[in-house]
C-alpha cells in the first residue's frame, strides 16, 4: 500500500482516505446546521416541531432511494433508472393495493419483483455486456417510463391502503411519523453493512480501482451486479412507500428523484469517481435537499429555479471532487 509524507509523518493512503471521508461527512452536517438556521432567521418558526417532522417526513423517501445511488456511486457508477423504477413501483402498489389493507402484501411482493427485474437487466447489462451504467441505466429507466405509460394509458389508478398511509403520512405525537423510522432502521443497516462487513469494504475496493479489486479476488463483476439489483429493489420500496404519502399514484411522482438522489450522495462527501464517502453523510444531503427546496418555496422561488440552482450544486461540487482526486 502506497504512503505519503505528512508533516514528516508516514501516512498510508487507506488513513488519508478515511480522514478526508470523515472530514467531509463532518463538514456536511456543518452545512446543514448553517442552513437550518439561517432558515429560521429568515423565516421565523421554520424549525418548529411540525415543520422539521414535515421536512424529516420529506426527506425519508429521498433518503431512502439515496441509498441505491449511494452504493453505485461508491463503485464509480450511477443509477440514471431510480426515478422511473419508484414510479412505476408507486403505479404497482396503488393498483393492487386499491385502498385495502389486505392488499398491501400483495402489492409490496409486486414492487419487490419489479424492481428485481430492472435492478437483474441493469446489472446484466453492466457486468456482461459492459455497457457503461450511465447508458445502461439512462436506457433501462426510459424503457420502464415507457412500460408504465402503456400499462396506465396514461391514468394511473388505485390508492393507498389506510395502514401505510397512516405510517407514511402522518405524524406520531406530532413529532415524527412511521416513516421517518423506516429511514432510520434503513439507514443504520446502510452504515453497518458499508463500513463493517467484508460486502461493503469490496464496494470500496471496486471504486478505488476495479481492476486492483479483481487482482486481490474480489470477484468485482458480480459486485457491481448486485450493487445494481440493490439500487433497483431499493428505488421499488420507497415508490411503494410513496403511495402511504400522497395517497394515489402519480405519473411524475418519481421524475426528480435521479437528480435529488445523485445530489444527496454528492453534497454528503460521497466522490462522484467512486471509493470514497459513505451513507451517513448522504443522510445530511437528503436533508439538505428538502430544506432548500422547501426553503425556496417558501420564498416563492419557481420550479425553474429550485432545479437550477440544483443542478448547479451537483456541478460544483463535482469540480470540487474532481480537482481533489487530481491533487
Amino acid at each position: 500500500m502506497s504512503n505519503r509524507q505528512n508533516g514528516g509523518r508516514t501516512v498510508s493512503t487507506a488513513a488519508l482516505l478515511k480522514q478526508c471521508t470523515e472530514n467531509a461527512q463532518v463538514m456536511v452536517y456543518v452545512i446543514l446546521l448553517v442552513l437550518l438556521l439561517l432558515a429560521q432567521i429568515l423565516s421565523p418558526g421554520y424549525l418548529k416541531p411540525s415543520h422539521v417532522a414535515g421536512i424529516l417526513r420529506l426527506a425519508s423517501f429521498m433518503g431512502i432511494a439515496a441509498i441505491g445511488q449511494n452504493l453505485t456511486i461508491l463503485t464509480g457508477g450511477i443509477d440514471l433508472s431510480i426515478a422511473n423504477t419508484i414510479t412505476f413501483a408507486n403505479i404497482i402498489g396503488a393498483q393492487l393495493m386499491m385502498g385495502r389493507d389486505e392488499n398491501m402484501l400483495k402489492a409490496f411482493l409486486a414492487v419487490i419483483v419489479m424492481g428485481l427485474v430492472i435492478g437483474t437487466v441493469n446489472g446484466a447489462g453492466i457486468r456482461f455486456l459492459k455497457i457503461p451504467p450511465f447508458i445502461m441505466t439512462l436506457g433501462v429507466g426510459t424503457v420502464v417510463q415507457g412500460i408504465f405509460l402503456i400499462y396506465t394509458k396514461g391514468a394511473p389508478k388505485g390508492n393507498a391502503a389506510p395502514f401505510l398511509r397512516s405510517i407514511c403520512g402522518q405524524s406520531m405525537f406530532g413529532i415524527i411519523s412511521g416513516i421517518v423510522i423506516f429511514w432510520l432502521i434503513f439507514a443504520v443497516a446502510a452504515v453497518i453493512i458499508l463500513k463493517k462487513t467484508p460486502y461493503g469494504r469490496k464496494i470500496y475496493s471496486v471504486g478505488i480501482n476495479e481492476q486492483a479489486a479483481r487482482f486481490s479476488g474480489i470477484h468485482t463483476g458480480w459486485m457491481i451486479f448486485s450493487v445494481y439489483m440493490l439500487s433497483a429493489v431499493i428505488a421499488a420500496i420507497a415508490g411503494f412507500l410513496l403511495v402511504g404519502y400522497t395517497g394515489t399514484s402519480f405519473l411524475d411522482v418519481g421524475t426528480s428523484y435521479n437528480t435529488k438522489t445523485i445530489a444527496a450522495v454528492i453534497i454528503g462527501g460521497t466522490a462522484i469517481s467512486g471509493g470514497k464517502g459513505g451513507y451517513l453523510g448522504t443522510v445530511a444531503g437528503a436533508v439538505i435537499m428538502t430544506v432548500l427546496d422547501d426553503f425556496l418555496t417558501i420564498v416563492s422561488i419557481p420550479e425553474a429555479g429550485r432545479q437550477i440552482m440544483q443542478g448547479v450544486i451537483i456541478l460544483m461540487l463535482v469540480l470540487i471532487y474532481s480537482r481533489e482526486k487530481k491533487k
